[in-house]
């Protein structure tokens, strides 16, 4: 058994339930995953296959996917062969089960494949997550062959439940544990210490005073001002501020996803819209991701922007090269709300607010920071994200400012997932457009000796970020956490966010849903952070202004992507067909529960031409 005390999982849920969801929520954090899909048939369907590629588009590209087809036993041998090392996530049984129930396989004893796959289950040496559609809560099916599937899933579902470590039932988005409890994965190499955050009943040395956070306004068109969230319409699972001291910054921490459907189904009423050419393209990332965080198909464009500027300081071989009295006058010119970030808040009608971090030690020589400190800028880094959710702001840019801070992303990213420093850490570039290729080899020299120093030491969050990681980024990891507690999205850009994205997904794994990668710039450390990340740029422009001016200079155009998508009608050749603007009066609706298919992902095909034969597909519900 792992070290969280779970190695199988089995999810349950019914249609749009969000099953799919929680179950690559509770994985996300693993290094890589074999996606075993059960769906086949349909290559004649485009819907369905709509569906199959939108469940696609979800996953990391650093997850495989494999497909069982029609065999039922291919499942059972891959449970079977599958090493300790593994994670694995089956979507769905329905799938499975309607394999077993093949007219092509019969007669055959089905107790037995169930048996067996149970076995499998329980015998497996890998971590599986295994999805899996509850019908036992519907009518029951006017066919033979529904009551069949019905009653042959709900078989295969209590064989499950008896040899897994854990039951969750997905209902409306939330999650009821059955069967013990699974925390989420987190990265490997985890040994991190909790962060206490003081209570009065807990007395404790008070924290150093937090840095004074700067809030300019640049000369802009008035904001809109976001109108007061009510008791009813606003959000259920927002934590606690960290000022109150009722959350505990630890790994584990339970903070909201975004709607898993909203964003699939937004990306699929693109294909409708009054559109003259191919639609809107690569800016289809951006509207699903607006979607899934707003939990509406039809999201609105973000009308108030913070940036948020962290201004680190460094010593040591991290800096070699740096122009700290540069670094210093950008952070300065921020604070006024002038300079590049200045100049390009204005027009989008953004504020800027900036923090200053005290200065961290050598990474060659010991760890940067101490503990303490680290969970101090902790706690700043969620302010931050209260601050901008109080102010009414509805998307957080995070840009970054610190000498160094490239070699300190690529300490992270090598320390995090074992990527190669010479092959991420960004060339020294100094003014007039040349390389200082001396720099960069100092850096390099200390990226490996803080590896090597650290290399026996523990991996978690914490740890990392005492280690090499530094202040801007244990800052930058905090408003992360916060954001995506207060649901507030953040476009990241550059090593900084990457690096905090990194760690936080150590504390939290849901954050990363949070974030967006507007313009993948030409860094290759930030190409390959993101990747782990599972974040697709929007865009490949191929700027390199800064971190925060990449995302500020593309924001107009996504900005108009979503507002597009929002106010754009069907095309008047769709209202004809039956869809979601396209019902005829006269058109019945049928009654049978069991009509629908299940958005949450690709449950039940059923699309063989054996099964065609028996019963229409619309008669196997999920």
């Amino acid at each position: 058994m792992s070290e969280d005390r779970w190695n199988t999982v089995l999810v349950l849920g019914g249609i749009r339930s969000g099953k799919s969801g929680f179950a690559e929520s509770l994985i996300s954090g693993a290094p890589s995953v074999r996606y075993v899909a059960t769906a086949v048939g349909g290559e004649d369907d485009p819907e369905w296959q709509a569906r199959i590629e939108a469940h696609q588009r979800r996953r990391p590209q650093s997850w495989t996917t494999e497909e069982t087809g029609a065999d039922p036993a291919a499942l059972t041998g891959l449970l079977r062969q599958a090493g300790p090392g593994e994670t694995v996530l089956v979507d769905d049984l329905g799938g499975w089960v309607a394999a077993v129930l093949n007219p092509a396989r019969q007669p055959n004893d089905d107790e037995a494949d169930v048996a067996a796959l149970a076995a499998a289950v329980r015998a497996t040496a890998a971590r599986v997550v295994l999805v899996s559609p509850e019908v036992g809560l519907s009518l029951v099916p006017v066919t033979p062959v529904g009551r069949a599937f019905a009653d042959a899933l709900g078989a295969t579902n209590q064989a499950l439940a008896e040899a897994v470590d854990a039951v969750a039932l997905v209902v409306a988005g939330q999650t009821t544990w059955l069967k013990g409890s699974a925390e989420p994965v987190q990265a490997p190499r985890v040994a991190s210490r909790p962060i206490a955050v003081p209570t009065p009943a807990t007395p404790a040395p008070p924290p150093p005073p937090p840095p004074p956070v700067t809030v300019v306004e640049p000369v802009a068109e008035p904001e809109p001002v976001a109108a007061p969230v009510s008791a009813l319409s606003g959000a259920t699972m927002t934590l606690p501020l960290v000022a109150s001291g009722l959350t505990e910054i630890k790994p584990g921490m339970d903070l909201p996803l975004p709607s898993a459907d909203a964003g699939p189904d937004a990306r699929e009423r693109l294909s409708g819209l009054d559109l003259p050419g191919g639609g809107l393209g690569a800016l289809g990332e951006a509207i699903e991701f607006a979607a899934a965080t707003q939990s509406s198909v039809t999201p609105r464009a973000w009308t108030g922007v913070r940036v948020v500027v962290i201004g680190g300081r460094r010593t040591g071989g991290a800096v070699a090269g740096a122009d700290t009295a540069d670094v210093e006058r950008r952070i300065a010119e921020a604070e006024l709300g002038v300079g590049l970030l200045g100049r390009l808040a204005g027009p989008a009608g953004a504020d800027i607010s900036v923090l200053r971090t005290a200065a961290t030690g050598a990474m060659e020589d010991g760890p940067v920071t101490s503990e303490r400190e680290v969970e101090a800028a902790l706690r700043d880094g969620w302010r931050l994200a209260d601050s901008a959710a109080d102010a009414g702001r509805d998307v957080i840019v995070l840009a970054g400012i610190s000498a160094g801070v490239e070699a300190a992303a690529t300490a992270v990213l090598a320390a995090t997932t074992g990527a190669e420093p010479v092959a991420t850490l960004p060339r020294v570039q100094v003014p007039g457009a040349r390389f200082d290729d001396a720099a960069w080899m100092a850096r390099c020299a200390a990226i490996r000796d803080a590896l090597h120093r650290i290399r026996q030491e523990p991996r978690g969050a914490v740890d990392i970020l005492r280690q090499v990681g530094g202040l801007d980024v244990a800052v930058a990891t905090g408003l992360l956490l916060g954001a995506a507690a207060r649901r507030i999205p953040v476009l990241v850009d550059g090593p900084l966010g990457i690096a905090a994205g990194l760690v936080a997904r150590d504390l939290a794994s849901q954050t990363r849903h949070w974030c967006l990668l507007p313009e993948a710039g030409t860094l290759a450390l930030v190409k390959q952070g993101a990747d782990v990340l599972g974040l697709t740029p929007v865009l490949q422009v191929g700027l390199d202004l800064g971190e925060g001016a990449n995302a500020l200079t593309v924001l107009p155009v996504l900005r108009t992507a979503i507002g597009l998508a929002a106010a754009l009608p069907v095309h008047p050749a769709m209202l004809g067909e039956v869809g979601d603007d396209g019902l005829d009066e006269d058109d019945e609706v049928p009654d049978d529960d069991d009509a629908d298919l299940d958005d949450d992902g690709p449950d039940l095909p059923f699309n063989t031409a054996a099964f065609n034969a028996i019963s229409p597909r619309t008669e196997w519900g999920a």
